[in-house]
């Protein structure tokens, strides 16, 4: 008679920030990998299609002007998020340092907004990502939502009675708006040079 083997718990092996840094020095994933680190998890990112790629170049000629003498602008570079997340996201406009972040990645008291652009990713970053930013005391979180095109602009982190993080302010602006930078005043973006017809 076979005697039952009792089933044991699956768990996913996580990561810390350190493991992860490790892993890119011993050039574990192949060129051209996105993977990004999110709670201690290797996460693929998602494929950018044509339009998401469209509206990032449409972005970058934006802001670069913009905020030229400001702040520096981050494309596509990640950040740093205690508890083990490295996210990179479409657009970090962080505080401006002499070494242009050569020494360390952003944290979260260097960064000002950080900016994704979604259109396949649309309910990740409403929700996952926007759960992390939160958790990290990222004050400002906007979302370039090329399925409804809108910009969907998130404030003022908080911590829920579940536990739960989130954003207690949410704010839309249509294509043909423009809306003031946070922190910035006075420096426009004009919605419709980002959304086209």
């Amino acid at each position: 008679m076979f005697g039952c083997v009792p089933m044991t718990a699956v768990t996913p092996k996580r990561f810390t920030l350190n493991d992860y840094h490790r892993l890119i020095d011993l050039k574990f994933f192949a060129e051209g990998d996105r993977i990004e680190l999110i709670r201690g998890e290797l996460i693929q990112m998602a494929a950018k299609g044509t339009p998401h790629s469209v509206c990032n170049t449409r972005l970058l000629y934006e802001l670069l002007p913009l905020l030229r003498d400001c702040a520096l602008v981050r494309n596509q570079g990640p950040v740093i998020l205690p508890l083990d997340s490295e996210p990179e996201p479409d657009f970090a406009i962080v505080r401006f340092r002499d070494d242009l972040y050569l020494s360390t990645h952003p944290y979260p008291d260097d960064i000002v907004l950080i900016i994704e652009v979604s259109d396949s990713s649309l309910d990740y970053d409403q929700t996952t990502k926007l759960s992390l930013y939160a958790e990290n005391q990222i004050q400002h979180y906007w979302i370039v939502n090329l399925v409804d095109r809108c910009l969907e602009q998130y404030s003022e982190p908080y911590q829920k009675a579940t536990g739960e993080f989130g954003y207690r302010s949410k704010h839309i602006s249509l294509r043909h708006e423009q809306v003031e930078l946070p922190n910035f005043s006075g420096i426009l973006l004009d919605l419709s040079k980002i959304f086209w017809s």
